[in-house]
């Protein structure tokens, strides 16, 4: 999170669009707590406050990125846990908890709360569950980015239901399982996947040495495949071929270029090699493809039974 960020928080009302959309954020904040400050600051709702020596029972999910300092975090059934910068974690509804920055350091928090029925059914999986609360390397899974994300409308978003920041949520939900889904991975290979998935989503078109790619991040390339496979479900290779194909089915829906042209485009060898790989990926040519997104509702069953 940028230092010039300006702290804030904000609390919205639950309304029934949660219920349509699966998840609406209820609060969202990030502040600076300077050492030896008092905390949590005031202002907050009455059914939000607490101090450390009686807790907190919410009703909401929150998760809280830590991004400067330290502190204590204890949730009932948990046991007394530091937390540490660059480290997350989560409230869990309707379980007494508490925590605090720790007095010599304060600490820089960044943070939301969420409800519906996506939260609802998330928890009932164990996906967000008490013998799980903290994840350590939190921004390294993209945390701080998602949380950015949620900041950047929700300090000036009006008092109701906003849809982008109920897209915005699911974000951070799902940085919250990478971030435990890398766990087992040492940081420096789960840095070296988020800056290769990041890499090849940009440059997708252009030529493509994974190993290489590896290499330059200071991995070895058998450790860095299996982490990239477990991030995205792709091998490093097949993650760029996916990419080009989602494009290609773009451009073949929106436009009448060729499949050479559009070959040369994506990064493949040939139409017949574009073709190929289309068709083992979605089952159908990219001319039937085309086809079907260009006949319109009315024709698409019709055009679906045509042979290539």
């Amino acid at each position: 999170m940028p230092q010039s960020t300006p702290d804030y928080f904000r609390y919205f009302t639950p309304t029934a669009e949660r219920l349509t959309w699966g998840v609406s954020l209820t609060a969202a904040g990030f502040t600076r707590i300077a050492a030896r400050t008092a905390y949590p600051p005031s202002r907050h709702p009455a059914d939000h406050a607490f101090s450390w020596e009686r807790g907190r029972v919410l009703e909401a999910l929150q998760i809280v990125l830590i991004t400067a300092g330290c502190g204590q975090l204890e949730l009932r059934g948990a046991k007394l846990q530091t937390i540490e910068a660059g480290a997350a974690f989560i409230v869990l509804p309707k379980i007494w908890h508490r925590y605090r920055p720790d007095p010599a350091t304060g600490w820089t928090e960044s943070w939301l709360e969420a409800q519906g029925p996506v939260v609802d059914s998330l928890l009932a999986k164990g996906v967000f569950a008490v013998d799980s609360v903290v994840r350590p390397d939190a921004v390294a899974a993209g945390l701080d980015g998602a949380l950015a994300a949620i900041h950047s409308i929700a300090r000036e978003a009006g008092p109701g239901f906003d849809p982008e920041l109920a897209a915005r949520t699911f974000g951070v939900l799902a940085a919250w399982v990478r971030a435990g889904e890398a766990r087992t991975e040492p940081t420096h290979v789960r840095r070296a996947v988020l800056a290769a998935e990041r890499r090849l989503a940009e440059h997708y078109a252009e030529p493509v040495n994974v190993e290489a790619l590896a290499a330059e991040l200071g991995v070895a390339y058998s450790h860095f495949r299996r982490a990239f496979l477990k991030h995205t479900g792709f091998s490093p290779w097949k993650y760029v071929v996916h990419l080009r194909l989602s494009q290609a089915r773009r451009l073949l829906a929106a436009s009448d270029a060729t499949l050479d042209d559009l070959a040369s485009r994506l990064g493949f060898s040939s139409g017949f090699h574009l073709s190929s790989a289309f068709k083992q990926a979605y089952g159908a040519s990219p001319d039937r493809w085309r086809r079907k997104m260009q006949a319109g509702p009315g024709r698409a069953g019709a055009d679906s039974r045509t042979r290539d």
